[in-house]
């Protein structure tokens, strides 16, 4: 009796897996787990929370070099000028390298909360997720792609972590959105802009675009904390909730194909 099989049993075919129930269709992403959300979305509502305090203070930088700049246009001469001038320029790039290390920090932690709320996306709604999980990275990193892939996954999830039987609009999401885009577009264009410019009224448009881009990053930002938050509680809630009674009909969510 090899193995402490006997002979018979020993030579029999291992039994062949059980078929799936008739109409069920294997999830198209593969087996998912449900885990909770609420320290990672803490922790990302944190960091987010630094970055809008750096942003306040790039504000605060991107105004002292506009007017500077603006004061050497009207004619402004002088030392005190000058000193001022090259201090504002001093105190804008030690900004850009504590915005760099407060961004990478938050984005880090950001995709693997980001990751951790689709997949349990696709716990409460298998079918409803359009990409698949490894685009929660590369998403946003590709070219082009993460102009929209990201805002869909996000939609994605949040269509499928509503209450059953209820439909949440996606304004929160979009408005968030919008401001990213627009801070990613503006901020690359001002940043170049002003690295490259060589006089006084290049410098001045460049702080313009900057202090603009700022802005709407710190909104963007903001946007984000309240984005993470409310997914994260509605996430959680449902996980409590459990699944809606027998035989409960569920609604289709709205998609959003804009």
């Amino acid at each position: 009796m090899p193995g402490g099989l006997c002979s018979v049993c020993a030579e029999a075919p291992a039994p062949a897996p059980a078929p799936m129930p008739v109409g069920t269709l294997p999830p198209p992403h593969g087996n998912a787990w449900p885990a909770s959300p609420v320290g990672l979305g803490r922790a990302v509502a944190v960091l987010l929370g630094v970055v809008v305090a750096v942003d306040l203070f790039a504000i605060w930088a991107g105004v002292r070099v506009y007017d500077v700049t603006g004061t050497i246009l009207d004619g402004g001469v002088g030392e005190a000028l000058q000193r001022d001038a090259v201090h504002a320029d001093s105190v804008m790039a030690a900004v850009g390298v504590v915005q760099l290390v407060s961004l990478a920090a938050t984005v880090v932690v950001y995709l693997v909360w980001f990751y951790r709320v689709r997949i349990n996306a696709e716990v409460f709604d298998p079918f409803g997720q359009e990409m698949g999980r490894a685009w929660t990275g590369w998403g946003w990193f590709v070219p082009l792609v993460n102009l929209w892939f990201p805002r869909r996954i996000m939609l994605n999830t949040w269509d499928a972590s509503c209450p059953a039987g209820s439909r949440t609009s996606h304004g929160l999401v979009n408005a968030w959105w919008a401001m990213w885009i627009i801070t990613l577009v503006v901020g690359r264009a001002g940043f170049v802009s002003y690295r490259e410019a060589e006089t006084v009224v290049e410098l001045y448009v460049a702080a313009s675009d900057v202090l603009f881009a700022e802005v709407t990053g710190l909104v963007a930002a903001v946007l984000a904390v309240l984005v993470v938050l409310r997914l994260t509680r509605m996430q959680n809630e449902k996980a409590l909730r459990g699944p809606g009674p027998p035989g409960e009909p569920v609604p289709a969510p709205v998609r959003d194909h804009g």
